[in-house]
């Protein structure tokens, strides 16, 4: 698979760059016309835990700016003083997600999959931001609903969801 991934992506390169070659300038800027980055100071984010389910936090973003914004395809989500951030579900590379104006995007966060799991690390808070460039915004437990602190371990997180639905079957709740 590899081989074919390393073949494809150049062809597909080269193909992209040709387009754009033979496209009249005016059709060339528009192709590379990019939405920009949202600014934190935009951006609204909010987290709450489930209320069946502690382990699983729904997080949000929204977009009070006049114009849509671009924030990372998969919200950065970091727990206490633990290192590293839950991994997105399902697994790809980096990109953005389009956030018009006045619009939400969801997400889902399944911080620990066995609660009784003896491994389990616990914090006090959790951050979460819409790009990993921004500070984002911190949760303490009590705020989230689940009591005096977070269970965490090996936690995924979904990409940005139209929905709290969509975002809530991503991570495999009905």
């Amino acid at each position: 698979m590899r081989i074919r991934a390393a073949i494809a992506v150049p062809a597909v390169s080269a193909a992209a760059a040709a387009l754009l070659l033979t496209a009249p300038p005016s059709q060339a800027a528009e192709a590379h016309a990019k939405t920009a980055r949202c600014a934190e100071k935009v951006l609204t984010l909010r987290a709450k835990a489930a209320s069946d389910d502690p382990s699983v936090v729904r997080v949000s973003v929204t977009n009070r700016g006049t114009r849509a914004c671009a924030v990372d395809r998969v919200p950065t989500v970091t727990f206490g003083d633990l290192d590293g951030a839950a991994l997105p579900v399902p697994e790809g590379g980096s990109g953005t997600y389009r956030l018009a104006a006045g619009r939400t995007a969801y997400a889902a966060v399944r911080t620990i999959a066995d609660p009784a799991d003896p491994e389990a690390r616990r914090v006090d808070a959790i951050t979460v931001a819409a790009s990993a460039s921004q500070g984002g915004r911190s949760f303490t437990a009590a705020q989230l609903g689940t009591g005096s602190e977070v269970l965490v371990w090996e936690p995924v997180t979904t990409w940005w969801q139209p929905t709290a639905a969509a975002a809530d079957r991503a991570l495999g709740l009905n």
